[in-house]
């Protein structure tokens, strides 16, 4: 699909919340999720966001206007994929308006437009670029099956000594991975662990 990204982003969707996961958890935040994914992660729980279509176009000025109603000014730009678009334009425009603005990405493309927070979450299925995990305040990585452990390691060793490092289980192998990953992390102190408190919360 061709569009105009100095005009338009697609987007699946966008609300003001609570950010429920990593270091930022607990804070107010108006989150940007970007419609396209080619990771293709099988647990993904947001699956609806890989594809794009003509209807998600939205035009920057007007996300810029709904994002203002609000009183938040932190932006949580996720998708999909949020870096598979140049994201220099919209960043622009918000940093103009007094946002701060981090991202939640897989990694798997370069990094673009002006970011103060960038989250890593690494995945098997198309794994991240050395140079994006390099810039990662914060390391999040999800835990489906035991050998995601040594995957989170893998990508541990890509990141710098002041990254944040997370360990996040996922959502449907709560029950069995989570004692796993208190273990874990109480051998490996180096690793936090971060929970989807939005998703006990139930708020979106």
């Amino acid at each position: 699909m061709n569009f105009d990204i100095t005009t338009q982003i697609p987007v699946m969707e966008h609300f003001y919340t609570i950010q429920g996961e990593g270091f930022y958890t607990g804070n107010a935040a108006y989150f940007i999720r970007l419609a396209g994914c080619d990771v293709g992660c099988v647990w993904c729980d947001v699956k609806e966001s890989w594809t794009v279509s003509e209807n998600q176009l939205m035009l920057v000025d007007d996300l810029i206007a709904e994002v203002l109603k609000y009183k938040g000014r932190l932006i949580v730009i996720t998708g999909g994929e949020p870096l598979m678009y140049d994201l220099s334009f919209l960043t622009k425009k918000l940093k103009e308006n007094g946002f701060q603005i981090n991202i939640e990405t897989s990694g798997a493309y370069p990094i673009s437009g002006e970011l103060d927070w960038i989250c890593v979450s690494p995945k098997k299925f198309k794994q991240p670029l050395r140079e994006v995990v390099l810039k990662a305040n914060e390391l999040k990585c999800i835990i489906f099956n035991k050998s995601d452990f040594d995957f989170a390691e893998q990508n541990c060793l890509l990141a710098t000594k002041d990254c944040l490092l997370y360990l996040q289980t996922e959502w449907s192998k709560q029950e069995q991975m989570l004692p796993l990953m208190i273990d874990y992390v109480k051998q490996n102190p180096k690793w936090k662990i971060s929970l989807q408190t939005h998703k006990y919360l139930n708020i979106p």
